[in-house]
């Protein structure tokens, strides 16, 4: 620290470069507009099953004039696809902003003689900053001192660590994975090759399980609804050659000789064809995803997580096993130095217990001081690892801290090796190197110990088990006369230092809700076996059962082969000593397994296994490079959000299927009713206008409803969904088929039975029978969303917390009565007397009481029924 430092720029010589050579703002580049979006979200699945039907409705347009029923598909496909892409396009703004709020870079810069933090856009050319492990570069510049080992992939797209040491060239948006060094900025904004070369950096993106259970229904969906329409074309050509002309052979030849009545009757079975082609398919499904994907990043915001990927919400409810890190994650993320312990086992609880023992603390000063990559700026501690600044903090009290050495070479931490090292010069000319580390890394090479007189003498056995088993992680300080090595030898052991960070006080609880939704927890720590284990006991992860099968070491691992750690992957609770390697491998095997996968991370080592598993979770403290590389930023780093986007993920499936029910219960009936009304003598009893309200008002505000289906924590009882899962179950396709079976025979029972044409004025004027029936279809369909938003008996359960749904579903209702009264012609509709409305409302109705026995039934013969 007494290395000369450069001091910096003052406000005028700022102001002067910003002027001369502009800020360090990038340009954004113009997001992709509204049209384009609109257009490009005509790629998805079930729009395309739409599409296709609206091509072949147009292709026959010529066969009567009346364009209503091609202007009512093209208006259905306009209207998904709108409101869909308006909904992404007003997430994605406001999720633009949050970005820009979390994305937020800080850089320490040498202004002014004294060390600052100003935002990264602040940076001019000539500024002074300080870099360490774990920060994005922030502009283009020259490493005045110091060195480092960098990561240029989001530049060049090589993964292959490139080391810079003086005078080397550091571009912006590399990051640092080792070392520390001095930057001085030499280009800034546009002008760096970041800058340049903008529009090549892209977030990697992933196949998630959602995706992969949409394409699936959209290709069952789209299959039903071409084979429901053949069987549709073949009855009606069947009714119209055979049934009409009585079975005669000679009538049936006639007919198919008449050129005309064969074109005609072809033409009627292929508009039939497509009428249930539309209408089968579920068009509100893309919008409804899409609203409840981007209404739940807004709630989940509230609750400190925030979605960089819409997809993520639900993968993470998927999950099967979940990596964590320990510290920050886990714990407090706050270690602080509790005890010390020199080579005779002495404890020493305080530092001014310590400081009795000049030699010994003094040594303990210059290495918490020297050896880190943290600093004193303004009575504050900046930068450096957790590990780093609890050393500082500890040393440091409340005297002032001198520079009485210089500084001569410096070995920064790396994850990898496990421990750092610096060479010191004191004002008399006395060499010094000293270490820090992990014990099991260093302990090996100390063979002398620094007695609390100062003296060295040849180390005994000497054991860190006592400060491990109180859930402490222990850093071995050592010296050495010789020069900083990256192989030391003969090191003299100067003590241990206890570091404890305490779980924070939900987690125990936040894993037993884990682990109880059926997800596994692994645990990957630096710590030593037994300090991993103790702090994995607190947590709930293990107990004494299964402590001695569910910890590993990383060392351990490395010399497993991958088909022996498939087998032990059940069983496995905590990894000691991880290494960044043993993330990714874990993520890989895990995925070769079947299993959705989770890691939360925050360090730049954590990164690969962030982008590589199913869903990444980053810490909001941690580097930019872990954000970039996660799904979902845990704004306030407790693990219990992380159980908090795992409700709302399997909350959002829920949603998904419970709009599925219905939409697709809605259609049944609608594709049954338009195949049986001909055969039954009801030509047309739905008409063109009253679908268009069916398949699009009803499906759009139905999916706004079902998007704000509450969040219950008995969701964390059930196990996870598998990767593969369909999303129509058989519980699901029980109810679509029973009740929409049954609300069918009810619309039927309606247009044959006299009863129902005496009670509705059919003799007066027909049109008071059929506005009776529409009315009956849509009631029958609003009763039937709360037939499936539960699978309790009570329909009630739960509904208050959801307001939407009861606002949503009333003016539904409340427009359908006013279209009653007021439809006119355009609807075929009349007004029906109030004795008439409520015997409508009471028939509709009949479907909760059979919904209330099919649900009945299913609990008598299996336990639960579940979506």
């Amino acid at each position: 620290m007494a290395e000369l430092q450069p001091a910096g720029l003052c406000d005028r010589e700022v102001e002067r470069s910003r002027t001369t050579h502009g800020s360090n703002r990038l340009t954004h580049k113009k997001r992709q507009g509204f049209w384009r979006q609109y257009l490009a979200n005509f790629g998805d699945p079930i729009i395309k099953v739409l599409l296709m039907a609206l091509a072949l409705n147009v292709l026959f347009l010529f066969r009567s004039h009346d364009w209503f029923e091609t202007v009512g598909i093209a208006v259905a496909v306009f209207l998904a696809t709108f409101v869909s892409t308006l909904s992404e396009y007003g997430s994605e703004s406001a999720f633009e902003k949050l970005q820009e709020e979390a994305a937020a870079v800080f850089c320490r810069v040498r202004r002014n003689g004294r060390l600052c933090v100003i935002p990264m856009e602040e940076l001019v050319v000539g500024d002074v900053v300080e870099l360490q492990s774990g920060e994005r570069v922030p502009a283009d510049g020259i490493l005045l001192q110091g060195a480092v080992k960098v990561d240029m992939s989001a530049l060049n797209g090589e993964s292959e660590e490139i080391e810079i040491t003086d005078n080397g060239h550091l571009l912006r948006g590399s990051v640092v994975c080792t070392g520390s060094g001095v930057l001085q900025i030499e280009t800034v904004g546009d002008n760096t090759v970041y800058g340049q070369v903008a529009d090549e950096v892209q977030d990697e993106t992933r196949e998630s399980p959602l995706k992969l259970r949409l394409a699936k229904l959209a290709g069952t969906l789209s299959r039903l609804g071409f084979a429901a329409a053949g069987v549709v074309a073949l009855v009606d050509l069947f009714q119209r050659f055979v049934i009409e002309n009585g079975y005669s052979p000679p009538l049936i030849l006639q007919s198919f000789s008449d050129p005309a009545t064969l074109l005609g009757n072809l033409l009627h079975a292929l508009t039939l064809a497509i009428t249930v082609v539309v209408v089968a398919v579920p068009e509100g499904l893309p919008m409804m995803i899409t609203v409840v994907l981007s209404s739940n990043m807004r709630r989940m915001l509230k609750d400190h997580v925030l979605v960089r990927k819409l997809v993520g919400i639900e993968t993470s409810g998927s999950l099967n096993i979940l990596f964590t890190d320990k510290t920050g994650t886990l714990t407090e993320g706050k270690p602080q130095v509790s005890v010390f312990m020199d080579a005779n086992s002495t404890l020493f609880h305080t530092a001014n217990d310590l400081r009795q023992h000049k030699a010994l603390w003094q040594y303990v000063r210059l290495s918490g001081y020297y050896n880190t990559e943290s600093r004193i700026s303004d009575g504050e501690i900046l930068g450096g690892n957790a590990t780093d600044r609890a050393l500082l903090t500890y040393i440091r009290g409340r005297r002032p801290l001198h520079d009485d050495h210089t500084v001569i070479h410096q070995i920064p931490f790396d994850s990898d090796r496990k421990w750092s090292a610096v060479e010191l010069c004191s004002e008399n000319g006395k060499r010094l190197s000293l270490y820090k580390g992990a014990p099991d890394r260093l302990l090996a090479v100390c063979d002398r110990a620094v007695m609390p007189d100062g003296q060295t003498a040849p180390l005994a056995d000497v054991s860190t088990e006592l400060l491990e088993e109180k859930a402490m992680r222990v850093v071995l300080l050592a010296v050495s006369d010789e020069p900083v090595s990256e192989h030391p030898t003969h090191l003299t052991l100067i003590g241990f230092a206890g570091l404890r960070d305490d779980l924070r006080p939900d987690v125990r609880r936040a894993v037993q809700t884990v682990t109880g939704a059926g997800i596994q927890v692994v645990m990957m720590t630096g710590d030593g076996k037994k300090t991993a284990c103790a702090i994995a006991r607190a947590a709930g992860l293990v107990d004494d059962k299964t402590a001695s099968t569910a910890i590993l070491t990383s060392h351990q691992l490395a010399d497993m082969s991958d088909d022996a750690v498939k087998a032990a992957l059940p069983k496995l609770r905590v990894i000691a000593r991880a290494l960044p390697t043993d993330k990714s491998r874990l993520i890989r095997l895990s995925q070769e397994c079947g299993l959705v996968v989770g890691m939360t991370g925050d360090g730049v080592n954590d990164a690969p296994a962030l982008k590589k598993a199913d869903v990444g979770f980053a810490m909001g403290s941690g580097t930019e490079v872990a954000k970039q590389a996660g799904d979902i930023v845990i704004l306030d780093d407790h693990f219990a959000s992380v159980t908090k986007a795992i409700l709302y993920g399997r909350t959002i499936f829920k949603s998904i299927r419970k709009f599925i029910i219905f939409q697709l219960t809605m259609n049944l009936c609608a594709v049954g009713i338009s195949i049986i009304g001909p055969f039954i003598g009801v030509e047309t009893p739905v008409t063109v206008i009253q679908m268009l309200w069916i398949n699009i008002i009803m499906d759009t505000l139905a999916g706004l409803a079902f998007a704000g289906e509450a969040p219950l924590k008995e969701y964390m009882h059930e196990p996870p969904k598998q990767r593969e899962e369909p999303i129509l179950n058989r519980y699901m396709l029980n109810q679509i088929l029973c009740t929409g079976g049954f609300t069918v025979g009810l619309c039927i029972a309606f247009l044959k039975l006299d009863l129902s044409k005496f009670l509705f004025r059919y003799n007066v004027q027909p049109i008071y029978w059929m506005t009776a029936f529409f009315a009956l279809f849509i009631f029958c369909g609003i009763f039937n969303a709360f037939n499936a938003r539960t699978t309790r008996l009570n329909l009630f359960s739960h509904l208050r917390q959801n307001p939407w749904f009861i606002g949503i579903m009333g003016a539904v209702a409340a427009v359908q009565i006013a279209l009653i009264y007021y439809g006119g012609a355009l609807f075929r509709t009349a007004g029906l007397t109030p004795r008439e409305l409520v015997i409508v409302l009471l028939c509709a109705a009949l479907v909760i009481p059979f919904d209330v026995l099919r649900k009945s039934v299913i609990r008598l013969f299996h336990r639960h029924g579940s979506l």
